[in-house]
Order: structure tokens, then C-alpha cells, then sequence
């Protein structure tokens, strides 16, 4: 009897420490994944940092980093790289035509096409024009040539254009001032030439006064024609939320007028440059058109073409800012395509 008392309390001691064995590898077992997952987090490239906190201090709040700035000059570098064959084909498309002049222009004289003793080959010019920048005489010039035009341009831009928006809007303002812009319209400013020069003298008045005159007219008329031929319908919208005069010039005159409006302006930059050439003609002592007339009087033929080559130079870059600040002024509009 005790014996197999003795043999039971030995089954039941084993099933318990077969239990309690089988109990605490349980408990590792499930200890063992959360410790490797953690540290898994801990070290994940994905955290970029170790996830483990101090106690008694807050982590920080999960910050999303921007891209280096490494990284985003690279993507530009990528991006220009693949615009680059377009760029190039775009450039070359572009200057084809200019390329060929330059080129007739050089084999013609060579090749007795044409007289070389009055159109030099297209390195001579270059030749010459590169012998006035060094000694002076074409900085000078052209600084006293760009003074008047830009003199002149200023001034019919800052009277033509808040002239233009009055006429155009008030039909009375128009009545009364319509016939007299209608006599001079139609006189040319060369004409009147000798006009400014008898009132105002050969001095830098007449010659900028000149300017002022040329260009105001491509300005005042396109600037009339733009403040009329706004859209009717986007007045009709302006007007229906009873916006005020002042606000209804500024929200819709003049962001509908500015492209019409810089059709004149760019016109009158190119007239600023070409009737300042023909009033520095005439009793100058400086300026690219004295430069052209007195190398024509010396029959120094090829600084004669370095100076139309100067001022049609100065014509494109003058008509290509003016060009940059419409399309800053236009940027609301939407394109053609799009």
C-alpha cells in the first residue's frame, strides 16, 4: 500500500515538472520574437535611427526629412541633360537663318559677287568692330545712343500708356481728342525732324524729344485699341459682382490690355533705336549714328557695318526683354494648347 502510494506521488512530482518545463519554454518561446522584432525595428534601415528611448524622455515625433539638396541638384542635372539634344536642335533651328547671311555675307565679297570695296567681307567687320570696342569709341557711342532712346522710350511709355487707358474707356475723352491724333498719326516723325531741331535746338533735347514723339503713337494706339476690345463678357461678369471703377481698371483693363498693349511697346522700342540713328545724324558729336555717318564721310566702310551691326544687335536684345517682361506680365493667361 505505501508503495504504491509512493509510486503515484513520484507520477504526479514528474507530470508537474514536465509541466513547469514546458510552461517556461512556452514563455521564451513567445519572449523570443518580440525581443528579434524589436530589435529588427531598432535596426531597420527604414527608421533610420535606433527606436530604443531613455525613460523619463519623450522620443521624438516621427519628422519626415526632406530630400538632400545633393539629390534634388542631381535630379535638375539629370532633367537638363535630357532637355539638352532638344535645347541644341532648338538653338540651331533657330540661328540657321543667321548663320547663312553670315556666310553669303562672307563668300560673296571673296568671290567678286559683289564689290568688296563697299561690302567688306563679314571678317573685316568683325575685325573692325572688335578694334572700336578695345580703343573706346564704341562704349562711348553706344552709351550716348542707348541715354536718348531710353530717355525717349521712357517718357512715351509713362505718357502713352495712362493715355491710351483714358481714351479708350471714356468714350467723351476720346470725341474731343480723337481728330488731333488723327492729323499727327499720320505725320511722320522724320519729317518733323527739322521742326524739333529749329524749336529745340541740336542738343539732347531735340533728339530725345524726337524719340518721345516716334514712340508714343505704336503705344497710344494699340493701347486704345486693347482697352476696347476688351472680352464683353468678362465686364458684364466684373460688373455683376459691383466692383468699383478703380477695381474693375485693375482687375480686368488693364490684365486683358497687356498684350495688345505690349504689341505697341515692343513696336516703339524698335522705333526708339531707328529714328534715334537718323536724328544723331544730324548735329551729333556723339552716338551710334554719328559714329555710321562720320565713318561713311571717312570712307571707313567696315566700321560703318560694325555700328548697324551694334545697333541691330542692341534691337534684339531690348526687343527680348521686352518680350521676358510681357510674359511676366501675361502669366495668367492660359495657352493656346493647354
Amino acid at each position: 500500500m505505501s508503495a504504491t502510494t509512493g509510486t503515484t506521488a513520484e507520477k504526479a512530482d514528474a507530470t508537474h515538472a514536465t509541466t513547469t518545463t514546458d510552461a517556461t519554454n512556452t514563455t521564451e518561446t513567445l519572449q523570443v520574437p518580440s525581443l528579434t522584432k524589436s530589435a529588427e525595428s531598432a535596426t531597420s534601415p527604414e527608421a533610420g535611427t535606433s527606436t530604443a528611448t531613455t525613460p523619463g524622455v519623450s522620443s521624438p515625433p516621427d519628422v519626415r526629412r526632406a530630400p538632400p539638396i545633393t539629390a534634388r541638384v542631381r535630379r535638375t542635372a539629370l532633367r537638363t541633360v535630357r532637355r539638352l539634344p532638344h535645347l541644341l536642335l532648338k538653338g540651331a533651328t533657330r540661328s540657321a537663318a543667321v548663320v547663312a547671311l553670315l556666310l553669303l555675307w562672307e563668300i560673296a565679297p571673296r568671290a567678286g559677287l559683289v564689290d568688296r570695296t563697299f561690302l567688306p567681307p563679314f571678317s573685316e567687320v568683325a575685325d573692325a568692330w572688335w578694334g572700336l570696342a578695345t580703343d573706346g569709341q564704341l562704349a562711348d557711342n553706344a552709351r550716348a545712343s542707348l541715354a536718348r532712346s531710353f530717355s525717349g522710350f521712357g517718357i512715351a511709355v509713362a505718357v502713352a500708356v495712362p493715355l491710351g487707358l483714358l481714351i479708350g474707356w471714356y468714350r467723351p475723352v476720346a470725341d474731343l481728342l480723337g481728330p488731333l491724333l488723327e492729323v499727327f498719326r499720320n505725320t511722320a516723325a522724320l519729317a518733323l525732324l527739322p521742326v524739333f531741331v529749329l524749336l529745340l535746338g541740336i542738343g539732347e533735347t531735340s533728339k530725345i524729344s524726337i524719340v518721345v514723339y516716334a514712340c508714343t503713337w505704336p503705344i497710344l494706339l494699340n493701347t486704345i485699341s486693347a482697352v476696347r476690345h476688351v472680352d464683353p463678357t468678362l465686364l458684364k461678369l466684373a460688373k455683376s459682382m459691383d466692383l468699383s471703377a478703380p477695381r474693375l481698371f485693375q482687375k480686368v483693363i488693364l490684365p486683358a490690355s497687356v498684350p495688345v498693349m505690349f504689341t505697341g511697346i515692343r513696336l516703339a522700342g524698335a522705333v526708339s533705336i531707328l529714328v534715334l540713328v537718323a536724328a544723331e545724324m544730324i548735329g551729333a558729336k556723339a552716338g551710334l549714328g554719328y559714329l555710321i555717318n562720320a565713318s561713311q564721310y571717312n570712307f571707313a566702310i567696315p566700321q560703318m557695318y560694325a555700328g548697324i551691326i551694334t545697333i541691330s544687335a542692341i534691337g534684339v536684345v531690348f526687343n527680348q526683354f521686352l518680350v521676358t517682361v510681357e510674359r511676366r506680365l501675361s502669366s495668367w493667361r492660359v495657352p493656346a494648347g493647354g
